[in-house]
């Protein structure tokens, strides 16, 4: 568990704060995260990694001289805003363009894709290469859908070299994608992490056992096994990795780079006493080992586990995995520094200043005053079940989903009253409440929440004052804007499972004739049961998918606190005679 801390949902921000403190001549602080001290030299493609919070000294300990150049970094177990990738990419990038590296997970590529789109229509080249190294979190054939552990590490490492070289950016991507495809990870844990402020683990291993295939978000194991002696845990991991080489690579006879990993309970010399047989396992299948790193490179809080990468080199990674490096957390040989080096501005904060606020009709800024009320009364629900939707996440996912919904749900309240204090219209109010929850929460849920309440602003827009029939479409449109960016169907298990239930009876009721506070309440009955119903579903998307079995029986979080939040939103409807002036 966490000991040190003030507010849980402060936990990433106060963390960030004092690194930057503690690193100030290698690392700055920029809006989204962090980055380089020094100003990227010009004509050198940037390298912009990221992800949660949570797994130090990844990602923010990986910027400087011989790697990143900046890091997004999202709050604990939860992916950067789109927002928060764009920020510091933007506060890195030269003409040469953008790489974009990160750990193959839904909210991470939901988030990374927006703002690489951003980035390109801004006339900024962007390129991404997606870290996909965990053996064990999907099938041989289905490598692209693979999560991104320690291996990190070896694929940030090419693509920084690469663009130390001064080479472009095609190749910058070709390289660290080489490096990606050569690089294999599995992991195991002996015991669970604790959320900061949580009370209890995001899973549990039985005593005198371990989890095989354990995710660093806290995925629990695919499968849990005796604890096995150290030379024992050593056969189990190079076995594993021996088990799957990559195409082209002959073992006998090859050069790979060992990462030998701490998750954050087994201390250096555990380590080393797994790493002496390693060595010993590799020997014997004629590898040859380059510049081995046994230390902690990707953690979760007080997980006791281990990860072992192998990374499978040619000659042009070699010289990459060799290369001189100077971080925070991370360094190896001589770094050289010119007096030509530019420090990079101080003041680097790549904050949108505000934007002023369309004008509306009165009728539109009397529905914003509704509008606030109803994502008021939906934080309020959210601060009440926070622990509960974690405690459902943390079955088969990473147990987050809670404290996002909590961090976007107050972000989106409080810039809601912010427009509303300025006059907005109830199209604005939405659009606002939208970024701010997406940007807040960051993950999966808050990118598609986000997106959703824009597109639902969008559609009502300042002047009119809503029908029923305004509303239903305005729904729908949300709808759309969430299974277009999320993929999901109904029968994912996912919060589309509700959502679409819900946004359909809306429609068909309000198209009948009923009253829109009638319609919406029985949209959002028919949401409740929905919900409920995922209990019997695998899900087919998502953290929880390499652990499907373990969800049956338990109803998706995402769609119970849909289905919860439109619950809340009818009871405000129900409650207020102006939505049924149209």
């Amino acid at each position: 568990m966490s000991y040190v801390l003030n507010d849980p949902a402060d936990f990433a921000d106060e963390s960030v704060i004092g690194f930057v403190a503690a690193h100030g001549t290698l690392v700055r602080r920029v809006s989204g995260g962090v980055a380089r001290a020094q100003a990227t030299p010009s004509g050198q493609v940037a390298i912009v990694i990221g992800g949660g919070s949570g797994h130090y000294p990844a990602f923010a300990g990986l910027v400087g001289a011989g790697l990143a150049h900046g890091a997004a970094m999202g709050n604990v177990f939860a992916s950067p805003s789109a927002q928060q990738i764009y920020s510091v990419a933007k506060s890195v990038a030269t003409d040469a363009g953008v790489l974009l590296s990160y750990g193959n997970y839904a909210g991470d590529v939901l988030n990374f894709d927006q703002a690489e789109k951003r980035l390109r229509d801004e006339g900024i080249p962007c390129r991404t290469v997606r870290v996909t190294d965990d053996i064990y979190s999907a099938a041989s054939a289905e490598k692209s859908k693979r999560r991104g552990i320690a291996g990190d590490l070896a694929v940030f490492r090419a693509a920084s070299w690469a663009a130390e070289q001064g080479i472009s950016l095609d190749d910058v991507a070709e390289i660290a994608a080489r490096a990606n495809d050569r690089t294999r990870s599995i992991g195991v844990a002996f015991s669970g992490c604790t959320l900061p402020g949580a009370s209890e683990p995001l899973f549990t291993v039985p005593a005198g056992h371990m989890a095989v295939g354990m995710g660093i978000h806290g995925e629990p194991g695919i499968s849990v096994v005796p604890l096995p002696t150290a030379r024992e845990l050593a056969a189990v991991l190079v076995g594993g990795l021996l088990g799957e080489v990559p195409d082209g690579v002959a073992v006998d006879g090859a050069h790979a780079a060992v990462i030998l990993n701490g998750l954050g309970a087994v201390k250096s010399e555990e380590l080393f006493v797994i790493y002496a047989t390693v060595i010993e396992l590799l020997a014997e299948a004629g590898v040859t080992i380059v510049e081995p790193e046994v230390g902690e490179y990707a953690t979760s809080f007080e997980m006791a586990g281990v990860s072992l990468t192998l990374f499978w080199l040619d000659d042009e990674l070699a010289r990459a995995w060799a290369s001189p490096a100077y971080t925070p957390a991370y360094r190896k040989g001589a770094v050289e520094t010119s007096a030509a080096d530019a420090v990079a501005d101080a003041v680097q904060d790549t904050a949108v200043d505000a934007e002023v606020i369309p004008a509306a009709s009165p009728d539109s800024v009397e529905i914003g005053a509704v509008t606030l009320a109803i994502i008021d009364a939906i934080r309020d629900m959210i601060d009440r079940d926070v622990d509960e939707l974690g405690r459902l996440d943390a079955i088969a996912g990473d147990g987050d989903h809670g404290i996002g919904m909590q961090r976007g749900a107050r972000a989106g309240a409080a810039a809601a009253r912010a427009a509303v204090d300025a006059g907005a219209g109830a199209g604005t109010v939405l659009c606002r409440a939208g970024d701010a929850w997406a940007d807040k929460a960051g993950g999966t849920s808050g990118a598609l929440w986000g997106a959703a309440l824009r597109a639902a602003g969008e559609r009502l827009g300042d002047e009119i004052r809503p029908e029923a029939g305004d509303v239903a479409e305005a729904v729908d449109a949300a709808r759309a804007a969430i299974q277009r960016y999320g993929k999901a169907s109904v029968g994912d298990k996912t919060m589309v499972d509700a959502l679409v239930p819900f946004a359909e009876g809306l429609t068909a009721r309000v198209a009948a004739g009923t009253p829109l506070a009638q319609a919406w309440v029985a949209a959002a009955a028919d949401a409740t049961s929905a919900a409920e119903a995922t209990s019997a579903l695998l899900p087919r998307m998502g953290r929880a998918r390499p652990h499907m079995e373990k969800s049956l029986g338990t109803p998706d979080p995402g769609a119970i606190s849909l289905a919860r939040a439109m619950t809340v939103a009818g009871l405000v409807l129900a409650d207020d005679s102006s939505t049924e002036k149209g």
